[in-house]
């Protein structure tokens, strides 16, 4: 993959981050941004390095731009300055995980060729993000799963387009869904946050979320099409068979 490319994409992830924040805060090799009116959101509210900084020096930056919130997130964008930040983070208490950029290559699928997914609002959504939140956060309070609903508002600042796709199950509520960020003018365009209630499982949801976003996305003129996986987690795999390419690392450290 070009660099030029890989640059582009990191490029997209920082001002995604920054268009979506209420607030920044510009730090050595980098910034935080923030959002108060989902202060138990890590995502909206984290320090993110797309530069070059002091490894040594970023857990007090992170103490001092996010000093007021009882948690840490500080995602690198560069594979080789994750790398150097790992030892002091880990030190300092955080956990490391390594997240892939994978890039889409080929024409998407074409329609018709099973389940059909489309555009959704946030009102379509709320049921089943909730009950999806409440699952895998048991002991999260009702204000907690509110912010973690409710944040996907704020994307809507973080791109020129931003959708929301569903697929629906029979009895008409989204049984699968994603975000799709797309900028024409680079032809870039992200998918994030794809997700399957798991009461529909197994019954190509996902597939028709996955095929919806690649077509527009390919319609808008957007020859990087990207998504970020966790290395160490599943969905890697089945996204690799479905035309997906790892092509860089980004590094995200965390403490409670």
């Amino acid at each position: 993959m070009p660099d030029f490319e890989l640059r582009r994409i990191h490029a997209f992830v920082s001002e995604f981050a920054r268009r979506q924040a209420g607030r920044t805060l510009t730090l050595p090799g980098g910034f935080a941004a923030r959002d108060d009116a989902f202060a138990h959101s890590r995502g909206n509210n984290q320090v993110v390095i797309d530069g070059a900084v002091d490894p040594a020096a970023l857990p007090a930056l992170a103490d001092e731009a996010l000093g007021d919130l009882p948690f840490r997130l500080i995602s690198v964008l560069d594979d080789a300055t994750g790398q150097a930040c790992a030892e002091p983070l880990v030190r300092a208490g955080y956990q490391h995980s390594v997240c892939l950029i994978m890039l889409h290559s080929g024409p998407p699928p074409a329609p018709g060729s099973g389940r059909e997914a489309g555009v959704v609002g946030l009102d379509d959504l709320r049921v089943p993000l909730t009950r999806n939140w409440h699952g895998f956060l048991p002991d999260a309070g009702e204000e907690v799963v509110r912010h973690l609903v409710e944040r996907r508002e704020a994307r809507r600042r973080g791109a020129d387009v931003v959708h929301f796709l569903g697929s629906r199950a029979e009895d008409g509520e989204v049984a699968s869904w994603a975000d799709l960020y797309m900028d024409r003018a680079s032809g870039t365009a992200q998918i994030e946050d794809l997700v399957t209630s798991e009461a529909h499982l197994g019954r190509g949801h996902a597939d028709a979320v996955l095929a919806a976003a690649l077509r527009m996305s390919v319609a808008a003129g957007c020859g990087t099409r990207f998504l970020i996986a966790e290395a160490e987690d599943w969905p890697r795999h089945w996204y690799a068979r479905r035309g997906f390419t790892a092509v860089g690392r980004m590094h995200s450290f965390e403490r409670a």
